[in-house]
């Protein structure tokens, strides 16, 4: 049942060329039509959101309202889609602010993608990174401290335990 998803990705890929965006809005609704694992989200992450950032038929608002959707699948995407996008950035202040509002979703799979971007940013910028990584320390799920942290020493990882 994959593999469908699979398909989609690729052959909408296979017309980057002629994307606009409506193709945008496409992909956009396929969270509410079949994307149900954090395996098709990150692909969709990784293969069109990023080339929709780079072909600049997107910008970093036109994933607003993905923070709040109701499938949690496409609240990650409203984060893991960022990645690639991020490495690019001198300032991840704007990327920061976007994520502030989700740093207490209830969905694990949510939490995974936040800790996973958080990391990114850490391992290009550690002083901002841990900034706005102890904003949360003691509020925000520990999953997301735990990912967040994976490449720290034990005595950075130390810093981000709850009070």
């Amino acid at each position: 049942k994959y593999e469908l998803t699979v398909m989609a990705i690729r052959f909408v890929q296979s017309f980057y060329k002629s994307w606009t965006p409506a193709t945008f809005e496409t992909v956009e609704q396929w969270f509410s039509v079949g994307i149900t694992n954090w395996a098709q989200t990150d692909y969709i992450c990784g293969e069109l959101i990023n080339l929709f950032f780079k072909k600049k038929l997107i910008d970093i608002a036109s994933l607003s309202g993905w923070r709040t959707a109701e499938n949690k699948f496409q609240r990650r995407a409203a984060v893991v889609g960022l990645i690639k996008p991020m490495k690019l950035s001198a300032d991840f202040d704007p990327y920061y602010a976007f994520i502030e509002p989700m740093m207490h979703d209830p969905a694990r799979e949510v939490h995974q993608g936040l800790g996973w971007f958080l990391r990114e940013t850490w391992k290009k910028q550690p002083e901002p990174a841990e900034a706005f990584l102890m904003k949360f320390k003691d509020t925000a799920p520990r999953l997301i401290f735990q990912y967040a942290t994976e490449k720290m020493t034990k005595e950075g990882k130390g810093r981000f335990r709850r009070a």
